[in-house]
This record gives C-alpha cells, structure tokens and sequence, in this order.
C-alpha cells in the first residue's frame, strides 16, 4: 500500500484510544485517516492483556484485552482506514507535520490536517523512584513482566516481590500464581491501595497474596541476580521506621509504581503540558492549545478503564475530523504553492482562487543549487504543465520569478495545488 503525503487525519499510536479516534474521524467526514503505529500489528497495550475485564460499559461483555482490540481493528479497517505499522515517528510539527522512519517505508514525511496524539503511558523506572542497592538482573516493570510473559512466553522469574499496587501489578501477581509462580509479598508505600478494589480482590485475596501498606524497599541485594529484598515500614511521611526491616527472599522484582503521559512528541509539537496531570492541556474536544492537534486516552491523563480511553478516543477523533473536514472546505478555496526540484520556497505560499481576476501574480522563488546552463523554470499542476519561463541560469543567490498571467487562470481554478520546479532544456 502506498502511502500518501497528505492525509485528513494522522493519529499516532493503534492502542484502545487510537483505534477509536481513527473510526470517529472517519465517521466525522475525514476522507483519508492513517494510524501509524511502531509495534508490528495493531493494538497497542491490549495485546498483552489477556486477562478479562475489558468492554463491560461499551459491549456489556466482560472481553480479554486481544478481543477488545480486535472488534475496533475490525471495523477501523471496514471503513477503509489506513496503517503504518512498524514506524516510529521522529518528530511533529505544530504545523502538523510528521517525520517518520521504517523499514518498509524509509523516512517519510506525512503532512496532517488534524493529528490525534495517542501515545498512551510508559511505566516508572526503578531510576525514577530512586530505589537503592545493587544493580542486578531481575528488576523488571510490571508491563514488561507481563510482555514476557503473554505475548512472548518467557517467564522473568520463579520467586517475586512486587512493589506497587498499581493495577498491572496486582493483575500480574495472579498471572504469574497461574504459571506456578510464587508471589512472596506486594509492598505498597502509602497508606491505601492505588490500583481498583476489584483487581485487590480478584487478583490479591482471591490468591491468598499478602499486601503490606506503608511499606516499600530499602534496598535490593543480589549482584548478578537479585537474591532477596529488605522491605521496611514507613511513617506518614515516607521516612523508614527503624527496627521494621524485614528480608525477603526472591529473584525477581517487579515495580508497578505508577504511569506517565507519553509526551515526548506532544512537546516537539508545542503542546502545552499540565504540570499535574503529565498530559496535553485540552478543550472539550479534546483539541490542544495548537490548532489541529487533538490529544486521546491516556496520553492526557491515566484512565480507570479501558471502555473510559475508548470514549475519549471517540470524542478527540469525531473533534479531529471535524477539523480536518473544515481544513478541507478552507484549502478548497486557495491554492497551494510546492517548491519542486531544486526550489527552496515559493513565495506566496497560497493563491486565494477569488483573487484569479485580471492582474498578473508574481511568483518569487530561489533555487538549492547553482544550475549554470539553460533552464526552464515550471510551474504544474502535477499532470498539465501552466506556464514556463526560460533562465539562462539559476543561482541560489538571485531570486527567479515566474509570472501567472490571466490567461493561465481557467487552467488552475480546479487544482488546489501547484509546483514550481527548475529543469534543463
């Protein structure tokens, strides 16, 4: 599948929240909708849930993670949405261009006339917590134990400690009772739990998991394997309470200490990041500070349930191909000048089409490189050649200019783009 250089809508990540702005953008009257996606097939994070739990508000079924995904895949490929899968975006603009590079499709360069930001949330590291001790093999994140362990088939470990009482946590010490593991304790530093009380119950009590609140590690011990860890009690101030130190054997450690908005594209882009929450500042749209650029699921902020994202992917594409649509209406009455083969800019950049009466427009363009025997400078439509003018040479430091006279307009009025290039007689 080719893949083109202007799309309606781009939405970057195929997880619950993108696939659900790409349908809704679709729905909304976007023509060309692309998700572009760095994992080799569509689903993001839903793909290593395979516990149950997922589609109980939208479906009223109680659907594993693989199942959820696969009924918005689907119906996003029924309508005719298109995907990048395997490619990292490098970089978007505010300007809603977006650099990618893939094995199947190079580096690219995709212009967007809406873009859904829908990275989702990358876990806390050890080094984000400032755990201490040595460095030995065995700490994993709990999302990454849980890759391991459902999507490629390795188990991290056969004896464990989970730090945290998030959810991936707590999913993930039944997980691993179910392949025979032992879960020897799950620490929680404060005085509550920080995941859902279903999860406590389902996967902690129903599994005889012993949970200790106010308690957290005060150091890992092991040197090329992690051999034990010393748990110890905290106060209401997060300061240790002498004499509470306890060891706990195990090989493993898993963290699940909470998530972060995925951001580092919304900031290149010049979104503007809400200190507290880690996600993009948005309206009720879901649309950032920067026209065009819409941001879903738990890029903005971590959400409960997946059913919540799914809704919010809902809204953030139906407000993304709204936009796009308008875009559209708005490029339909101008037209667009591309600099083509050895132009630098054009000047102007657009031609509003009520403007093509009887005065001549001048086109002001300076070339890349020198070219010193004669030349045609062109300008097209992409398949019908306007008007040409002929240079002796071209030269970097002067400006060429190419005039449009009013007998070239009828041939122009139905195009919405033209390029300029420079090419030798």
């Amino acid at each position: 599948m080719a893949i083109k250089d202007l799309y309606d809508v781009v939405v970057i990540g195929s997880g619950p929240g993108g696939l659900a702005a790409a349908i809704s953008a679709k729905k909304a009257g976007a023509d060309d909708v692309l998700i572009i996606e760095r994992d080799v097939e569509l689903g993001g994070i839903l793909l290593q849930c395979i516990h149950n739990g997922f589609g109980v508000e939208i479906f009223k079924e109680d659907l594993p993670g693989p199942g959820y995904a696969q009924r918005f895949i689907n119906e996003a490929l029924s309508l005719g949405v298109e995907t990048m899968l395997d490619t990292m975006v490098l970089d978007v603009t505010p300007h809603r261009k977006i650099y990618v590079s893939s094995k199947t499709y190079g580096f690219k360069v995709i212009q967007a006339r809406a873009i859904v930001l829908a990275m989702g949330c990358r876990e806390r590291t050890r080094s984000q917590i400032r755990l201490p001790g040595t460095r030995p093999a065995g700490v994993y994140t709990a999302g990454t134990a849980q890759r391991f362990t459902n999507v490629e088939g390795f188990m991290p470990g056969k004896k464990y400690v989970i730090l945290g009482s998030g959810d991936i946590g707590m999913i993930m010490a039944r997980r691993l009772t179910f392949e025979g593991a032992k879960v020897e304790r799950v620490l929680e530093i404060m005085p509550f739990l920080t995941g859902l009380t279903r999860n406590f119950v389902q996967c902690l009590q129903d599994y005889d998991i012993p949970l200790q609140l106010q308690h957290t590690i005060k150091r890992i011990i092991g040197n090329d394997r992690v051999e034990a860890i010393e748990a110890v009690r905290v106060d209401d101030k997060w300061n240790m309470v002498p004499g509470s130190e306890e060891i706990i054997p195990c090989d493993t450690l898993l963290l699940s200490v909470g998530l972060i908005p995925e951001n580092e594209l919304s900031r290149m882009a010049g979104v503007q990041i809400d200190p507290v929450t880690g996600g993009p500042y948005v309206d009720e749209t879901f649309q950032t500070n920067v026209p065009g650029i819409f941001a879903a699921g738990n890029v903005v902020h971590v959400y409960d349930l997946v059913d919540w994202v799914t809704e919010a992917g809902f809204a953030a594409g139906d407000g993304a191909g709204k936009f796009a649509v308008s875009q559209k209406k708005k490029a339909a009455q101008s037209i667009g000048l591309l600099a083509g083969n050895n132009i630098r800019y054009v000047v102007p950049h657009r031609i509003e089409k009520e403007s093509l009466q009887d005065e001549p427009i001048k086109l002001q363009m300076r070339v890349r490189q020198p070219m010193e025997e004669p030349v045609w400078v062109e300008v097209h439509d992409g398949e019908n050649l306007i008007t040409r003018r002929g240079e002796r040479y071209v030269r970097p430091g002067e400006m060429v200019t190419v005039t449009l006279k009013p007998k070239d307009f009828d041939a122009i009025r139905n195009t919405d783009r033209l390029t300029v290039q420079v090419v030798t007689r």
